[in-house]
């Protein structure tokens, strides 16, 4: 890998650098391109879920499951007939409960768990996380990862955190050994701030901050970092080199979050797949830019431009 940026010392994901850092070969099967489960969309928001776990299929992951509110599960199931879709117990509200029994098996049998997407309480949303976490702590799992080659057959199941998700994190801080390591956190410089316990001010710096203090991999603002010494081949600090502000449109973390899981759970390191789906959602956003102007594009149209992408990089 090269392209230093010559301001902050920022290794440039540029296309050049991607093909260089290719993405595992697809195999034989979709159990060898891995399986992400997408725990989220309560009642009110579903949607999130969806567009999470569409742009992990349109990544290349093999297997989908969304984990979603029980009196939305078979809509979506519906909608996305790709995926399994499980009812989780939910509030009179229609907010998710921290309630695993539906799912212990495919949290056992996920190469990528992402967590986040569609919660709507930040409460429950700590809860389900110190669940998750508990389960693993107390070894009620089968080790994650599937036998067939996705990312659990090389460093165990990542864990992507995003929305209410991140700041649930903040208060299990003492809990976090099971994850440490395997934590992807997708960030907005908001979220950042409460990952901090204070407002961003140089994002390169609060970033690698992040990274350090919670054992992650951390991708915001087209900026991606990793805790030194986490994989000694690769640098610490990467800035995507395209993307455009239409993204700053509804659905558009969602997205990014399925996508960074997707390529994650096809057997690559955790900042490999955060390079890569960031820098897939920010060219996906340049191409309908291109096509239908600044603004206007919807999230759901970004998924749709990451296998061309990749084809165009080599993977």
């Amino acid at each position: 890998m090269s392209g230093r940026g010559e301001s902050s010392g920022a290794t440039l994901v540029t296309p050049s650098l991607l093909r260089d850092w290719p993405l595992p070969a697809p195999g034989a099967d979709k159990y060898s391109r891995g399986s992400v489960l997408v725990v989220g969309g309560a009642r009110a928001t579903p949607g999130a879920a969806m567009l999470a776990g569409t742009a992990a299929l349109r990544a290349g992951a093999g297997k989908l499951t969304l984990a979603v509110a029980g009196s939305v599960a078979v809509q979506l199931g519906v909608a996305l007939p790709e995926c399994g879709s499980i009812g989780l117990p939910e509030t009179a509200g229609g907010s998710v409960k921290p309630e695993l029994d539906s799912i212990h098996s495919y949290v056992d049998q996920a190469d990528a768990l992402l967590v986040g997407p569609g919660l709507d309480d930040p409460d429950l949303a700590g809860e389900l996380l110190e669940a998750l976490l508990k389960r693993e702590a107390g070894g009620d799992h089968g080790g994650g990862g599937n036998p067939g080659g996705g990312a659990g057959s090389r460093q165990g199941a990542a864990v992507v955190l995003d929305a209410y998700a991140l700041a649930a994190l903040v208060h299990l801080e003492d809990q976090l050994d099971p994850w440490r390591g395997r934590l992807i956190l997708t960030p907005n410089p908001t979220e950042a701030g409460i990952l901090l316990g204070r407002d961003t001010d140089d994002l390169e710096k609060d970033l690698a901050e992040i990274s350090e203090r919670f054992d992650a991999v951390v991708s915001c603002q087209g900026l991606i970092t990793q805790p030194p010494g986490l994989n000694p081949d690769e640098p610490d600090l990467w800035k995507i080199t395209t993307g455009y502000g239409g993204l700053g449109t509804s659905g558009s973390g969602d997205v990014l979050a399925g996508a960074i899981s997707g390529v994650r759970a096809r057997g690559t390191s955790s900042a490999q797949a955060a390079c890569w789906g960031t820098h897939l959602h920010a060219a996906a956003a340049d191409r309908l830019a291109s096509r239908l102007g600044p603004l206007g594009f919807l999230a759901r149209e970004l998924a749709d431009e990451l296998p061309a992408l990749m084809l165009e990089l080599g993977t």
